[in-house]
């Protein structure tokens, strides 16, 4: 993921696949409803801890990778 857009994309889809509608979502994680619309949304604003508790609720995980270790992992024989 690379992107604010990439993160809301995965939440939602891992959301609908769970069958929570976003008010669901929001209570479970402890957030607000305008909250999971936004990073839905892909808003770049977002708090990162408050996106941590979604990913949590949703069996998500974020990781953090070195675009040029993953380049070289890519080009190896």
């Amino acid at each position: 993921m690379s992107s604010p857009t990439d993160i809301g994309n995965a939440v939602r889809e891992a959301r609908r696949a769970l069958g929570l509608r976003q008010p669901e979502l929001a209570a479970a994680a402890g957030v607000g409803l305008r909250f999971i619309v936004d990073l839905e949304g892909g808003k770049n604003t977002v708090q990162l801890d408050r996106v941590l508790a979604v990913l949590h609720v949703l069996g998500l995980d974020l990781d953090v990778v070195s675009r040029v270790v993953r380049a070289n992992q890519t080009h190896q024989p």
